[in-house]
């Protein structure tokens, strides 16, 4: 703010209003401007955003202005790491045979990215199999401090960033001030616009105490994401201090940082020490930089030293000597479960979640030429995967440990389980084959199946073909044990219902044993080859033997020669075709890449805030939906809009691919919308899957169907919702779908704070319910017209809006709503119908 406020961008009141924040005990109303220094894109958010960067230069040329005037403005990097799935695994060619079905499934997007390479300024990409953004941005992108050349000086500020993913945050750790927004959002700070924000509230968490024997940072992030839930820190920043930070190491640090969606706040942010200076150097920076990045920090007075306790609005603490081995599950991260209560805890779950019985009949089958039962509580997958973990050589090492000491014992994986390994870096292998530790989890079946998010993000690919007939014969609740940060019902795999996260050398343990119904901390998970009873205990590795082999097989040489020219790609990314020119050549027939509908008949000037009258609704919904629910992901259904639509624009299915890969084609997203098999929208009696009824006939039919035939007849639509609605990842197109399919208001009892700002962005009002009332006040059947009084010219930040409910009888009720418009920016941008619009008639004026 201090700078912006040197140029003449910032208003004196706003850094004086932070400097009050002392005095305010924490607390602000005040709306402040945030200009990050530069924006991290993963492929999955990045493409719809470049692509709406290419339509918003077509829509220049229209109005009469220079597209070059389209252009990042802050650097802007783009890791491709979201689009490689495990369809080849438990082999030495998985990682090569995943790469050449990527390319071929891809080859229009990555065409595209090739373009938008060498049409943008300020714009760089990082090629597939590369490694997954959060760690490449840890290990090499990220600076501590930035620095840019101004007026022939070198000015040294403090990195900043937003990214279009919500665990950018994982940067934290290296106190980086960082965090995921939705694409829309940061597709205008790329453009110059500042990230509006109310100046947060700051929790702080006090770390005591260390670690004890066989406990991981997975378990200490478990524990503190539990915590954090409970005490409700969304839109909040988290800042980590106290004595127990000179016990944690920055790989641990971003550990935690990165699950700080999962906790609900805004960022998890760890200050500048000496580990940080540790962890650059470890990791081969420059040292010139390592001693710019110490300078700066003490000068500013942003050192962490134990000798000062920091100011923050709450705090709330933890002896980390009382974590205990952990797992989170069946459907979110924040429901921890003790690693020795596992078992009868997935018992109960299957009972009260699942709605099964232990007693249920198991079912025979013969997988690889061995006699196996299958039944509730099989462990279908076992992935090592997601930034949250590959980030850390800790946990990574001591996976390799436990396969190496499980196979001197004799055991195997259970043929049931489909494993994969798919590091955030190439580093990962390099220190992984140096400690010779990657030939024992090849031979466990831990083969590397590709650099990238992969099972985490739902590219999990196909489970075992008879464990899924028996899953579609018996409807088992078969899980998944991953190291990722996710784990929402629909996300990680069509056949499993029940998803624990777990560390790395536990999901090892787990592919051993083969069964969540299995206490692995009590009973054996196999059988030496004289058939004494093997114990968890006799194939865990000490703290020790785990460190003193980071020690001997980590060093910054690794890191230099692997990110020496990360950007210019291999043989097979450097023969990708991109194409030249300001503006792209969209192709009719690409069923990646469409021209969106944005910038349609769109005038020099905002058209104003029209009113929202005999709005229908189109679904309604409970608690904690997440943008997984609502925005497309995962596999597309052949009998789904999304499928049918494919078809009819000749794909087959088999080369339907994933809603994640095909975000650049609105036709496919929209379709998309509300379709997830996990959805329920309660008009339906609990029923699950992306139907709702159209009431003005009574027929059923898709929620996109539906919304169809309400924009044909011109008719607005609600969304009603119950607490938590958006929670989740930082996915544009929850929003993007949400107003294409013709919603303009979404009200809720609360918002996620990404998705909030995305509906804004996109020209949807949300608004939340006042007075304790809920969906549950409102009577509601569907057959209902609603009017908002109040959403209009005159509607101002944080207004109190009418909803008028008129009932199928004539009889009419009135209830108030809270708008969650919260700032005049938000509000200039719902005025111009969005914030690309609002950026674009900017740009062109």
């Amino acid at each position: 703010l201090l700078r912006g406020e040197a140029e003449g961008a910032v208003a004196k009141e706003d850094v004086k209003a932070v400097a009050d924040w002392l005095t305010d005990k924490g607390k602000s109303g005040v709306e402040i401007a945030f200009r990050p220094a530069r924006v991290l894109m993963q492929d999955f958010t990045g493409v719809p955003a470049v692509v709406d960067l290419a339509a918003m230069r077509d829509a220049t040329v229209k109005l009469g202005g220079d597209p070059d005037k389209i252009n990042p403005l802050v650097p802007v990097d783009l890791v491709i790491d979201h689009s490689v799935t495990v369809d080849h695994f438990g082999k030495s060619g998985s990682f090569n045979e995943n790469v050449e079905l990527e390319y071929k499934r891809n080859i229009e997007r990555y065409n595209f990215l090739r373009w938008g390479q060498q049409a943008f300024e300020n714009f760089r990409v990082v090629p597939p199999g590369t490694g997954i953004c959060h760690q490449v941005n840890l290990e090499y992108l990220g600076k501590t401090v930035w620095t840019k050349e101004e007026s022939g000086k070198t000015l040294a500020y403090p990195d900043t960033l937003v990214g279009t993913d919500s665990h950018t945050t994982m940067i934290n750790g290296l106190a980086v001030l960082g965090w995921g927004v939705g694409g829309i959002e940061a597709e205008a700070a790329m453009l110059g616009q500042p990230i509006s924000m109310v100046i947060p509230e700051v929790i702080g968490f006090k770390l005591t105490g260390k670690i004890k024997e066989g406990v991981t940072a997975t378990d200490l992030v478990l524990t503190i994401t539990e915590a954090l839930r409970k005490k409700g820190v969304v839109g909040k920043f988290v800042e980590f201090y106290g004595e127990g930070l000179d016990n944690l190491p920055l790989e641990d640090r971003a550990t935690v940082a990165n699950m700080a969606p999962e906790y609900g706040a805004t960022c998890g942010f760890f200050p500048i020490d000496g580990e940080t200076l540790n962890y650059l150097r470890a990791t081969g920076r420059d040292e010139a930089q390592i001693k710019l990045v110490e300078l700066y920090a003490k000068q500013q007075g942003m050192w962490r030293t134990n000798a000062v306790e920091p100011v923050f609005t709450e705090t709330l603490s933890l002896d980390m000597s009382t974590v205990e081995p952990s797992l989170a599950g069946p459907k979110r991260p924040q429901d921890r479960v003790l690693l020795s209560n596992a078992a009868p805890e997935f018992d109960k779950a299957l009972a009260d979640v699942f709605g099964k019985s232990v007693s249920d009949a198991s079912a025979s089958a013969t997988i690889n030429g061995e006699a196996v039962t299958i039944n509730h509580g099989d462990v279908a997958i076992a992935a090592i995967t997601s930034c949250t973990n590959t980030s850390n050589p800790y946990v990574m090492v001591a996976a390799g440990l436990v396969a190496k000491k499980a196979l001197e014992k004799g055991l195997k994986i259970n043929p049931k389980v489909k494993t994969s390994l798919s590091p955030g870096s190439q580093v990962v292998t390099d220190y992984l084959n140096k400690a010779g530790l990657q030939e024992h989890l090849d031979k466990a079946g831990f083969n590397l199946t590709g650099y990238g998010c992969m099972t985490c993000i739902g590219n999990s690919g196909p489970i075992i073909d008879e464990v899924a007939e028996a899953v579609n014969g018996q409807d088992f609740v078969v899980a998944s044990v991953l190291s990722g940060n996710r784990n929402f019902e629909g996300r990680v795999n069509p056949h499993v219902k029940a998803n624990y996260l777990a560390s790395p050398p536990l999901v090892v343990a787990y592919a051993f044993a083969g069964s969540l119904r299995k206490n692995i901390t009590t009973d054996a998970i196999g059988e030496d080859q004289n058939g004494n009873p093997v114990y968890l205990k006799d194939i865990w590795p000490t703290s020790a033997e785990v460190a003193q082999t980071v020690r001997s097989c980590i060093t910054p040489d690794l890191f230099n020669k692997r990110y020496a020219d990360v950007f210019k790609g291999d043989a097979k990314w450097q023969a990708v075709p991109g194409g030249n020119g300001k503006t792209f050549i969209w192709q009719n027939d690409s069923t990646y890449i469409q021209n969106p509908p944005y910038f349609e008949d769109l005038s020099a000037n905002a058209n104003g805030i029209a009113s929202i009258k005999e709005a229908r609704i189109l679904a309604m919904f409970g608690d904690s939906v997440t943008t997984d629910h609502i925005s497309p992901a995962g596999s597309i259904k052949a009998t789904a809009p999304a499928g049918k639509y494919l078809q009819e624009n000749g794909v087959s299915k088999a080369e339907f691919n994933s809603y994640g890969a095909r975000r650049g084609n609105h036709e496919v997203m929209m379709r998309g919308t509300f379709a997830n098999i996990r959805i329920k929208n309660e008009f339906l009696g609990g029923e699950e899957g992306g139907e709702t009824i159209y009431f003005p006939t009574g027929e059923r039919m898709s929620i996109y169907d539906a919304a169809m035939q309400y924009q044909a007849n011109k008719t607005p639509l609600v969304i009603i919702a119950g607490k938590e609605y958006g929670t989740g990842s930082s996915r544009d197109w929850a929003a993007k779908g949400t107003a294409l399919l013709g919603v303009k208001a979404v009200i809720a009892e609360s918002f996620e704070r990404i998705h909030r700002s995305n509906l804004i962005g996109m020209g949807v009002v949300p608004l939340v319910f006042t007075g304790g009332k809920t969906r549950a006040d409102l009577r509601l059947n569907g057959e209902e017209a609603l009017t908002l009084h109040g959403i209009d010219e005159n509607l101002k930040p944080r207004d109190t809006i009418t909803l008028e409910i008129k009932r199928k009888d004539g009889a009419s009720e009135k209830f108030e709503l809270l708008c969650r418009i919260d700032t005049g920016s938000e509000l200039d941008y719902y005025r111009n119908g969005g914030i690309m619009p609002y950026v674009l008639r900017g740009l062109a004026g």
